[in-house]
């Protein structure tokens, strides 16, 4: 047997240890070559039909930004892994020294086992990329709204940029490993397994402080979502849910478990005095992976479901409900206004898809606010199928909101504070007291910023409108600006005309004045593709660190696997079953699997109500979707890790 048979035999013969590497090395291969294959791909590439240059610029900078975070973490991860291996093959090492290898053999051994797993992993990686690519193209053309979906081709760059890239990575970790085993004799590698460990501590204090910094973090959150909006209070009480997830799992699961072992009614009922013993090693060792694991898990969770919640459609048609918006300047050309509302009329009939229009011409307030008369305020809000309004006098009033923002703050204010007087300034000579009713709380007029809009009765609008023309001495039938709505209820059916119609008005320019047509549909589109990219590349990282986080929890089990055979062993022999035996693993193995899986829900619920306070739209189905994926992955995980360890623990157990 020449020494690369021995090298690969000892692979072999430690496949238990180097499976889960091997496994995750697959994996993170497979990711970075899927965004590859997604990153050359000719209609990302060169743009989507229809879609904007910034989705364009953004899938291949997101991309180029996702492979680079990959291949980074990667490294990282796959750094760590083979650290904990190595330490498990301590008493292994020393031995092959006191038997005559030199430290030059022992470098070449552990180098050419890693590029032996380096090696079937990138293959293994780029294989399960091809089998799954066309799957993965189905799902992206569908979460980027692509009609037809996005074709498969035969990835040859991004196969030999994986290869390359990844031959790189493992040529640096199969180096790197010598220098991880370096330090320490000959008497350190043989008895690495016998050093006792230190019964683990906890501060009071500190993980009083875990709680506190948690609750204050949320309390931050919710204050913002409830109005402040105050970044640096938003940035704060995320860093201090960090910090207090830090110690929580540092200080306060210490404690804890600390003060059930006090009690004793408790602590030695059946098997709970081995279970909690060995729970409080293990939670201490674990700290700062299960810290980890619960940052890294939340992040995902969080950024994955407000990607979906942004790029649903009921969304953008809760923010703007109209199908078409037409907006003219005073001074454009009439018969260019009229041609181009004709135009649009005339496409919506050869369709054959119902639409309503309706228009309103605002009145500019002093304090950037706009006043609308009450008849076009109903026109629309009856064709939206919302409540219509009544004024019974020319000095009544009442608020309707513009945008999301602003109809949270007109729903804080209290009701029994109306009717009260608002003062309207219109010109320099106009000034108009009026009694506010309560607000429109649907959006008819949709605008950005913090512009109020104001609805009187037509009346009062007409004498207000007399009044200023006459002020700045216009012709009484001075045109101002306008904008145009068209309302289709089924508005997703515009898709496949409204691009070409968009672009018939932006080429039918006004020679003065100005007007601005939008799509609801385009826009959507357009937000679903940025949206859709941004969520791939972060749905895809956060399942691979989700997965990195996993992994992490099956090397801290393996690491700890012949000390746990020894104790275990003997416990045995002073009568330990089997029964007995499963259920202290599995009560064991629940808490490393999902105890940071339900931090991080926590974390994860707290920002969805907070999301849902700020846009005032359910993120219920797309929260759930989210949690339900990643439990489901963690349900498999756990299982799959529960049977292999109890089954080798049962081999081992007289």
């Amino acid at each position: 047997m020449n020494f690369r048979q021995f090298a690969i035999n000892n692979v072999v013969r430690n496949k238990r240890i180097y499976l889960a590497h091997f496994l995750s090395s697959t994996f993170s291969v497979m990711i970075f070559f899927i965004y590859a294959l997604l990153l050359f791909h000719p209609d990302l590439k060169d743009g989507l039909k229809g879609s904007s240059q910034t989705v364009t610029v953004l899938a291949n900078q997101g991309l180029m930004i996702a492979e680079i975070i990959i291949f980074i973490f990667s490294f990282l991860f796959l750094l760590y892994s083979v650290g904990s291996f190595l330490k498990t093959r301590k008493k292994e090492f020393g031995i092959f020294l006191i038997l005559g290898m030199t430290r030059k053999q022992m470098n070449r051994l552990l180098f050419m086992e890693n590029m032996c797993i380096g090696l079937a992993s990138i293959v293994a990686g780029i294989g399960l990329g091809l089998i799954f690519g066309k799957l993965v193209l189905l799902i992206c053309g569908s979460m980027l709204a692509v009609e037809n979906s996005l074709k498969f081709y035969f990835p040859l760059k991004g196969i030999l940029l994986t290869a390359g890239a990844f031959l790189l990575l493992f040529v640096v970790i199969a180096l790197s490993s010598s220098l991880l085993i370096r330090k320490g004799t000959l008497i350190d590698l043989v008895k690495s397994e016998e050093k006792p460990k230190p019964e683990p501590k906890a501060s009071s204090l500190l993980a009083l402080l875990s709680i506190v910094l948690i609750g204050g973090g949320y309390t931050g959150v919710f204050i913002f979502a409830w109005g402040s909006y105050i970044f640096p209070l938003l940035f704060g009480s995320v860093l201090s849910v960090i910090a207090g997830t830090y110690l929580l799992f540092t200080q306060l699961s210490v404690y804890v478990i600390r003060a059930l072992k006090k009690n004793e009614g408790l602590f030695l009922r059946k098997t709970n005095l081995l279970f909690l013993s060995e729970l409080t090693y293990r939670m201490k060792d674990n700290a700062v992976m299960f810290f980890m694991v619960s940052v890294i898990s939340a992040s995902a969770f969080t950024g994955i479901g407000s990607m979906l919640t942004i790029g649903d459609p009921r969304l953008s048609s809760m923010t703007n409900p109209y199908a078409f918006t037409y907006t003219n300047s005073g001074f454009t050309d009439s018969a260019v206004i009229d041609r181009q509302i004709r135009k649009i009329e005339e496409t919506l009939v050869n369709r054959e898809v119902p639409y309503v229009k309706g228009s309103y011409q605002p009145l500019y307030e002093n304090n950037n606010n706009y006043i609308v008369k009450l008849s076009e305020y109903n026109r629309l809000a009856k064709a939206l199928g919302y409540e219509e309004r009544v004024l019974d006098r020319n000095d009544l009033a009442f608020n309707t909101a513009p945008n999301i923002t602003a109809r949270n703050k007109l729903l804080d204010t209290k009701e029994d504070s109306y009717p009260y007087s608002a003062d309207l300034y219109v010109g320099e000579q106009q000034h108009i007291q009026v009694q506010m009713l309560p607000p429109a709380a649907d959006i008819v007029f949709p605008m950005d910023g913090e512009a109020g809009v104001y609805v009187v009765s037509d009346d009062l609008y007409s004498k207000i409108r007399e009044a200023y023309i006459a002020e700045i001495k216009m012709d009484i039938d001075f045109y101002s600006d306008q904008t145009t709505f068209f309302v289709v209820k089924d508005w997703m059916s515009t898709r496949s005309f409204a691009p070409e119609l968009l672009e018939t008005i932006e080429k039918d320019r006004p020679e003065k004045g100005y007007v601005q047509f939008n799509s609801l549909v385009v826009d959507w589109l357009n937000n679903k593709q940025t949206n859709g990219i941004i969520l791939i590349v972060s749905g895809l990282i956060g399942i691979v660190f989700f997965t990195f986080a996993a992994s992490f929890t099956y090397f801290r089990l393996y690491a700890d696997l012949e000390r746990d055979e020894a104790q275990y062993r003997m416990i045995g022999k002073m009568g330990l079953s089997r029964p007995e035996l499963r259920k202290i693993v599995t009560r064991q193995l629940l808490l490393m699997f999902f105890l940071p899986l339900l931090v991080a829900l926590i974390h994860s619920t707290v920002a969805f109500t907070a999301l849902y306070q700020l846009v005032q739209f359910s993120v219920l189905e797309h929260s759930l979707r989210i949690f339900m994926v990643f439990v489901s992955m963690q349900i498999v995980f756990f299982a799959l890790v529960r049977w292999r360890y109890l089954r080798h623990m049962y081999s081992k157990l007289v």
